[in-house]
């Protein structure tokens, strides 16, 4: 059963930093696409950023770039989300989510975590 599980997520002021971790289980993801979404109230679920899982390689949404960063641990199985400079339209539930196909959209990716809170205050 593939299990993915977000934490760190939590209340910080505008500027500041959180990171967010994605603890994945249940199946080898080699191959695979890991990437970061996010929910604002009253809002779709929004791409923020994906890894490759073999290579590392990464992308961002135009709205994150330069002030977040996603990074992998392979031994762990964790991905994680570096969030700096945090403004208050970055608040939003954060969901890790897991994808064969290498598309930054929502219907590309198989599994998703439950979602962690983020709140920044202005």
């Amino acid at each position: 059963q593939v299990q993915l599980v977000e934490s760190g997520g939590g209340f910080v002021q505008a500027g500041g930093s959180l990171r967010l971790s994605c603890a994945a289980s249940g199946r080898t993801f080699s191959g695979w696409a890991m990437g970061w979404f996010r929910q604002a109230p009253g809002k779709g679920r929004e791409f923020v950023a994906q890894i490759s899982w073999n290579n590392g390689i990464t992308y961002y949404s135009d709205s994150v770039k330069g002030r977040f960063t996603i990074s992998r641990d392979n031994a762990k199985n964790t991905v994680y989300l570096q969030m700096n400079s945090l403004k208050a339209e970055d608040t939003a539930v954060y969901y890790c989510a897991a994808g064969r196909r290498w598309y930054p959209k929502e219907e590309d990716y198989d599994y998703w975590g439950q979602g962690t809170q983020v709140t920044v205050s202005s």
